[in-house]
């Protein structure tokens, strides 16, 4: 008789086990961020993105830099501290003004550097 059921507990043993395998999940990973740290894709861009040249202007100054390219045209501001590069195009329907669609801040050295403070550097200056 023992060795009767010692065979089915061989046979059973591996069912239950893929069963419960089966039924649990593992949790999916939380990506960890520091408590205090912003990630950079949370502010680029920010105060620049959809401008127009003139609220450039306006805003940041005579660009250093003008530069035609295709149908965009790139703005290039400076300061002693970085450079900031705005990048305008029109709209996909190709009526309207061109707008900021991508930013860039460097210092001079070339470095990248946080946009939100270079276009503070810029304002404080005019």
């Amino acid at each position: 008789m023992l060795a009767g059921m010692s065979s089915r507990m061989r046979r059973v043993t591996p069912a239950i086990a893929l069963i419960i395998a089966a039924c649990a999940r593992t949790p999916e990973p939380q990506p960890i961020s520091p408590s205090g740290i912003v990630p950079p894709s949370a502010h680029i861009h920010s105060s620049v993105l959809g401008l127009t040249a003139s609220e450039l202007v306006v805003r940041l100054g005579q660009p250093a830099l003008q530069v035609r390219e295709g149908a965009g045209l790139k703005l290039q501001f400076r300061s002693r501290y970085c450079v900031l590069d705005a990048y305008l195009y029109p709209p996909e329907s190709g009526a309207g003004l061109t707008r900021v669609m991508h930013s860039d801040a460097r210092l001079p050295s070339g470095a990248d550097t946080d946009q939100a403070s270079c276009i503070s550097q810029l304002e404080a200056r005019r």
